[in-house]
C-alpha cells in the first residue's frame, strides 16, 4: 500500500485541512508498506477459517427469506474510488426501496436471520474478499455510500487518503448506531446521521489518522474481537 504524490491526490483532497494528515501518514511509509501485505495474509486466512461457516449462513438466508444470499452496494474508499462491497443480505430485497441508506433499531426490512448476524457483525464476513481485491483494508474508515460522502467537510477527506476498512475505533463505539437512530422518524433518519452521527464518528476516524501506526491498528483489531463477542464494559480509546 503507497501513498500517491500529493500532486496526484484528486482536487478536492488537496487542501490544507487534509494536508496536515498526510504529512503525519508520510513518516509512515514503512509499515504502510507491510500493511497491504497484512491484510492480505490475514484476510486469507480468515477467508479459509470462514470458509464452512459462510457456507452454513448462506443456506440460512436462502431459506430465510427470497432473494440473493449477498447484498452489494456502491461505497467510497481511496480517493474516492468506487467499489461495491459485499455483506450477506440482512434485509429484504427492496429494501432500498422501502425506507433510508441508514439501518434503524427494530427495522422491519430485517429479516430474521439478518438480526441475528448483524448482531455479531457476520453479515460483514464477506467484505474478505474486498480486502483481497484492494478495495479495503482491515483498519481504516467504514466506507461510506456517495451521497454522505458529498456531505463531508474539507477535513473529512482525509480519510480517503487510506481504503475503507473493515474495522475501526469508531466501528466499536458506534457498534449500536441502529439503536441511536431507532430513536428518532424514520424519515428523519438520514439527516440525523448526516447532522450529528456522522460528524461525531469523523472525530474518531481523523483521531485514528493522527495516531496511525502498527500499535494502534493491532489494538483496535483486538477491541473489535472484545467488542464482536459481547463484552458491554469495553471501554473505547480516543
Amino acid at each position: 500500500m503507497r501513498l500517491r504524490s500529493w500532486t496526484k491526490l484528486p482536487n478536492k483532497m488537496r487542501t490544507k485541512e487534509v494536508y496536515k494528515y498526510y504529512a503525519i501518514l508520510e513518516k509512515h511509509k514503512i509499515w504502510l508498506c507491510f500493511k497491504r501485505f497484512i491484510d492480505v495474509i490475514i484476510a486469507f486466512i480468515m477467508m479459509v477459517v470462514l470458509l464452512i461457516p459462510m457456507g452454513v449462513i448462506a443456506i440460512a438466508i436462502k431459506l430465510d427469506s427470497r432473494g440473493p444470499v449477498f447484498f452489494r452496494q456502491e461505497r467510497v474508499t481511496q480517493y474516492g474510488k468506487i467499489f461495491r462491497i459485499f455483506k450477506f443480505r440482512t434485509m429484504v430485497v427492496n429494501a432500498s426501496e422501502l425506507g433510508s441508506a441508514v439501518t434503524v433499531d427494530n427495522d422491519n426490512r430485517i429479516t430474521r436471520v439478518g438480526k441475528f448476524l448483524r448482531k455479531y457483525r457476520m453479515d460483514e464476513f464477506p467484505q474478505v474478499f474486498n480486502i483481497l481485491a484492494g478495495d479495503m483494508t482491515l483498519i481504516g474508515t467504514r466506507p461510506e455510500v456517495a451521497k454522505y460522502v458529498k456531505r463531508y467537510t474539507p477535513e473529512m477527506y482525509a480519510t480517503l487518503l487510506l481504503p475503507a476498512g473493515l474495522t475501526s475505533r469508531t466501528s466499536i463505539a458506534y457498534k449500536d448506531e441502529d439503536k441511536i437512530l431507532g430513536r428518532v422518524d424514520a424519515g428523519d433518519a438520514d439527516d440525523v446521521y448526516v447532522n450529528e452521527i456522522l460528524p461525531a464518528k469523523m472525530k474518531y476516524n481523523l483521531e485514528s489518522l493522527k495516531k496511525f501506526g502498527f500499535f494502534t491498528e493491532m489494538s483496535v483489531l483486538w477491541d473489535t474481537f472484545i467488542s464482536v463477542v459481547g463484552s458491554e464494559k469495553l471501554t473505547v480509546r480516543k
